[in-house]
């Protein structure tokens, strides 16, 4: 009796671990069962499709050309403050883009560093233009612009890395630094990027179930003084259309988004040359000092190891500190002017 019992048991509990650990598939934008395509998208030679949206003057009378690359729970729709005054003076043309599994882009299950790169090589040949251009990347968005300076420098007029996302287990810290700020996190911060980068295919389970606290529980406590008097001074919202982030599915977006960035990368940051040897453009790194979810300290570790970086730390800036008008401004023309 005893074993028939003992062997129902244990099926009951693989068919929970099976449903607990796999994730649903995703809603596809377009599809019988997904929601619809409200964007303008290009198709990539792989045949996903990529969403975007133009902003400022007219590509062809563009002097400047920037892709912005979204972050963590974020999209095409982020309200940059950007000033008119600024686009009108340098004639900037600025493109955002729903990174895959974001609002209408299509989700890629082999989605890395590698793969983010060549989407925004891509994107920027489908919509023709030019040769090279500008690159800003904010805070989880910065992970593709390092695949940039590796994969792409030779398509990049500068890079800007705005509050960039940090791999705790990047090679270039040493082992004592990544490991005390690391410890700086809440822990529901450190399991959750622990699972990321050890045990991904846990990490849809660990994001979803509720006996712990994880990464989404906690993200809004991490915002300091500054964050918070941003928010309420905004005249727009952070994210617009915030309801199109996620409608693909969580997994897709955020959790595909954490592994990327958290996983084992095929190579360091001192493998990346200086992709401006000849001071024809500059990578940039912007960090605040106060900023709680990004650690200064690796940050400007980077810059010192990698001299051809030109960093700058903010004073008393929290992790929207490029939310507000005058720092927006500053990024950019610093990008764009040297």
């Amino acid at each position: 009796m005893i074993a028939p019992i003992a062997v129902a048991l244990a099926v009951g509990l693989l068919g929970w671990a099976y449903k607990a650990l796999k994730p649903p598939p995703p809603r596809i934008c377009g599809s019988p069962d997904g929601p619809p395509v409200t964007s303008t998208r290009v198709k990539l030679s792989d045949g996903r499709h990529l969403a975007y949206r133009e902003s400022g003057v007219r590509k062809e009378e563009a002097k400047y050309k920037i892709i912005v690359v979204h972050g963590y729970d974020s999209s095409k729709d982020l309200g940059l403050p950007v000033p008119q005054e600024l686009i009108e003076e340098l004639k900037i043309y600025i493109l955002f883009f729903d990174r895959a599994g974001y609002g209408d882009s299509d989700p890629y299950p082999s989605r890395s560093v590698k793969s983010e790169a060549f989407d925004i090589q891509e994107l920027a040949d489908q919509l023709q233009i030019g040769s090279k251009f500008y690159v800003i990347g904010i805070s989880m968005g910065a992970y593709p612009i390092w695949g940039c300076l590796k994969y792409i420098p030779h398509r990049l007029s500068g890079a800007s890395l705005v509050v960039p996302f940090v791999h705790y287990w990047w090679p270039i810290f040493p082992a004592n630094l990544s490991r005390e700020e690391f410890r700086k996190l809440p822990p529901s911060y450190q399991r959750s990027f622990q699972i990321a980068h050890y045990a991904p295919w846990l990490f849809y389970w660990w994001m979803t179930q509720t006996w712990f606290p994880n990464l989404s529980t906690e993200q809004g406590a991490m915002f300091g003084d500054q964050d918070l008097e941003i928010l309420k001074s905004l005249s727009v919202p952070l994210n617009a259309g915030q309801e199109k982030i996620k409608q693909q599915g969580v997994y897709e977006s955020l959790h595909r988004d954490i592994m990327a960035g958290y996983d084992k990368w095929e190579f360091d940051l001192m493998d990346i040359t200086n992709p401006f040897p000849d001071n024809d453009g500059a990578v940039h790194i912007w960090q605040g000092y106060a900023d709680r979810i990004i650690p200064f300290k690796l940050n400007r570790y980077i810059s010192e190891k990698l001299p051809w970086i030109r960093y700058h730390e903010v004073p008393d800036a929290g992790h929207l500190m490029i939310f507000k008008s005058s720092t927006c401004e500053a990024i950019l023309r610093a990008l764009l002017l040297g």
